[in-house]
Formats: C-alpha cells, structure tokens, sequence
C-alpha cells in the first residue's frame, strides 16, 4: 500500500483542472502529467501544437485499442513518486486510466473533479492566453473526448467535487480546503 496519497484532477476542458492542480504542486505534491506523453509525441512526429493535432495524437495513442495507454506509461513514475510525497495527476482522461491506477493503488487514490457549466468553460476557453478555443471547437472537444476517450468515467465517480463558475480565488480556496483533509 502507498504511503502517501494520490489524486487525480479531473473535468472537462476549461473547467480549471490546471490551476487546481497548481494548488497541490504549491504544497509539495508531485505533478504526473499525463498530457506529457501527447506533447511528446506530437514532437517526435513533427507536429504543431494546436486543438487538431492534440486530438488526433490522443485519439492515435488510444487507437491501439488500449485507453489505458497513459497510465501504463506513468505508473513507473507514480510508484516512484507515491513513496517519497503524496502524487497529484493531470490529465487522466479515459475510465481505462482510472481503473489501472485504483487497481494499483487502491484507497491511496482517489479523484477530484473541477466541475464548471458548459457555458461558462466555452467563454473561459475563448479568453485564455494557451490554446484559445471557439465555442465550436471547444464543443467538439467534449464530444471527442466523451466519445473517443471515455472522459465521462473518471469524472462520474470522482470522489469529491468543486464547483468552479466563479472567480478564480473562490476555486483556489476551495482546493486548499480540500487538500488540508490530507493534513489531518
């Protein structure tokens, strides 16, 4: 059993999973990101980063038949992590995902969803500096991700949520509340 805890950051795209996660690294924790793996890929097959090539190197990754694909690349870090200081995670998207890293880790791990309405995420998305999205593509995100990558798992059966359709600050608080039960 893990000495420390684990949690993944879950919800959908624009709903502040980046800056609840921010939260946890400020307080010591060990980020794991699975979007790393996508980054790197897009790298290695020359592509630009942009919506378009992010889906299709997730979509491609996956497309072996195997969603759990990223966490099998980042368990061996997790396990590394996970002895020394508790371990937060980005970007675990698929229900494959959540299963392989709650078979292993068991009552260690558990998961935390940012949960934002669709109309809010759509305006955050048009305004932010990385990755800009109109309300199109970032509907067709959703769609992708619910649809091609079993996004909707993880999210369903998270073990706590927060809800973010207000400022920032309010977000921030919220996730520090939630990481002191950890300190108790």
């Amino acid at each position: 059993m893990a000495k420390h805890k684990i949690v993944a950051v879950v919800g959908m795209c624009g709903s502040g999973k980046s800056v609840a996660v921010d939260e946890f690294v400020k307080r010591g924790w060990h980020k794991v990101y699975f979007g790393e793996a996508t980054f790197l890929k897009m790298k290695e097959l020359g592509l630009e980063i942009n919506e378009e090539n992010e889906r299709k190197v997730r979509e491609m990754l996956r497309a072996s038949g195997d969603k759990g694909i990223y966490a099998k690349i980042f368990l061996p870090e997790i396990e590394k992590a996970v002895k020394k200081s508790n371990v937060v995670i980005e970007s675990m998207y698929s229900w494959s995902e959540y299963k392989i890293v709650k078979e292993k880790f068991g009552s260690a791990f558990e998961v935390l969803c940012i949960a934002t309405d669709a109309p809010v995420r759509r305006e955050r998305l048009k305004s932010r500096d990385f990755r800009p999205m109109d309300e199109a593509t970032s509907l067709s995100r959703d769609y992708a991700e619910i649809e091609n990558i079993e996004k909707g798992g993880p999210i369903g059966i998270a073990d706590h949520y927060i809800l973010n359709n207000g400022a920032m600050s309010t977000l921030k608080n919220n996730v520090v509340k939630y990481i002191k039960t950890f300190e108790n």
